[in-house]
């Protein structure tokens, strides 16, 4: 992969990386993983449904996170771009689409 497009898919995935910190952060305030509800409300149930739906999404941020900041250090390892599974490189479009993709199709 040439220099200048490992420099774009470093700055897209530092960027994608600050934004999913970001509403990562924007769900656990506090350390709970959900928004300010008011714990006297009369509909507790909705509340809880609330809530779980944050945890939930809070997981997928963390896992997205994940996958991102695995990216960039197959970038750094020199490994980005190969299928984890049989070495082939993965696909050009396949990795424009997702960029954190660490297998190839056959593999995916």
């Amino acid at each position: 992969m040439p220099t200048t497009d490992q420099t774009a898919l470093r700055t897209q995935l530092d960027a994608e990386r600050a934004d999913l910190q970001r509403q990562l952060a924007e769900l656990e305030k506090d350390g709970s993983a959900a928004p300010d509800f008011d714990e006297n409300f009369a509909d507790s149930a909705q509340v809880a449904a609330e809530q779980g739906e944050n945890l939930t999404l809070a997981a997928q941020f963390r896992d997205s996170l994940a996958e991102v900041e695995s990216a960039m250090e197959r970038l750094d390892g020199g490994t980005y771009g190969s299928c984890e599974v049989c070495g082939k490189e993965i696909g050009a479009a396949r990795l424009e689409a997702m960029p954190t993709a660490r297998f190839c199709i056959d593999h995916a």
